[in-house]
């Protein structure tokens, strides 16, 4: 019996260091065949990773022989090798498999990111505890130091902003955006200090750790977060920002805007808090900008 033209001699090994990248095939290594075999399991890699060697050649017209020979040309030792290796590299989302399609003329671009962020707006707006702002807000206000944690390029932003906004209020505040001097922040924090954390996913297990020892230490604690995360289990107070994100990979997250504004909102109520200190001191600001920047009190406050 004559071999099918699919069970050739194998060619070298392809190197990668995730198996999706590898069956993308963006370098064009793979031959014919091994490209209808890959486009086969990246239309379904939930099948993939579930179907027997058989199941998965028969899906893509191929001998059981090509699929064993086809895994180990992405470097696979074995098929079962291949499905772990394949469920694995799936962890990091579907959705960049297959990016969404979407329009991308300027017009289009604008609105969708507006758009997205009038939601978010409205969203956490709705879901917004009231409670726990005016509770943050009190802390805040009554805080002798204030410390703000947050790493990554969101919450690091985040913190940096409330520190933007209460020290122009006259609280003393620092924005924290490494582990290392936040864990060590929260080791020195004496009574009267009260510690703001930001995490997106709620899934800061170095933000958890430093909660943990601030409620060891009795200074409490407040998180802008998702609700039900560890972050949230550690924190005294939690406002909670729940938002679903879109299928969209391209776009930044309009979570962003939410945080932001809940951070408005906390430190617009700080400043009503003691109005008479705040104005003083927004005063005394504006008077430098005018002086030495602006020449009039008509531009923005500051920078």
């Amino acid at each position: 019996m004559i071999k099918p033209q699919d069970d050739a001699i194998e060619p070298a090994p392809l190197t990668a260091s995730d198996l999706i990248v590898a069956l993308s095939d963006p370098e064009g290594k793979l031959s014919a065949l091994e490209r209808k075999l890959a486009a086969s399991v990246l239309a379904d890699v939930n099948f993939a990773t579930n179907a027997s060697i058989t199941e998965i050649a028969e899906r893509a017209g191929v001998s059981p022989p090509t699929v064993t020979r086809f895994c180990r040309r992405l470097g696979c030792v074995s098929f079962s090798d291949f499905k772990v290796q394949l469920a694995r590299s799936t962890y990091v989302g579907l959705r960049y498999l297959k990016p969404e399609l979407v329009t991308s003329t300027a017009a289009e671009v604008a609105e969708d990111i507006v758009t997205k962020a009038q939601n978010a707006l409205f969203e956490m707006h709705r879901g917004l505890d009231l409670a726990a702002v005016e509770e943050a807000v009190r802390l805040l206000s009554n805080a002798q130091m204030i410390y703000a944690f947050g790493s990554g390029g969101n919450s690091s932003m985040i913190v940096n902003e409330l520190q933007n906004r209460l020290f122009r209020f006259g609280l003393r505040i620092a924005s924290c955006n490494d582990h290392g001097m936040s864990l060590m922040l929260s080791a020195a924090a004496q009574p009267g200090t009260v510690v703001f954390g930001s995490s997106f996913t709620g899934r800061n297990l170095e933000l958890v750790r430093s909660f943990g020892l601030l409620r060891d230490r009795g200074i409490p604690t407040i998180a802008i977060t998702q609700s039900g995360s560890p972050v949230a289990a550690a924190a005294d107070v939690v406002i909670a920002v729940d938002l679903p994100e879109g299928k969209n990979i391209f776009r930044a997250s309009s979570t962003r805007f939410a945080f932001l504004a809940a951070v408005d909102i906390i430190a617009n109520l700080v400043a009503y808090a003691d109005r008479d200190r705040s104005a003083r001191i927004l005063r005394g600001i504006k008077e430098q900008l005018v002086k030495h920047r602006d020449g009039d009190d008509r531009q923005l406050l500051g920078d």
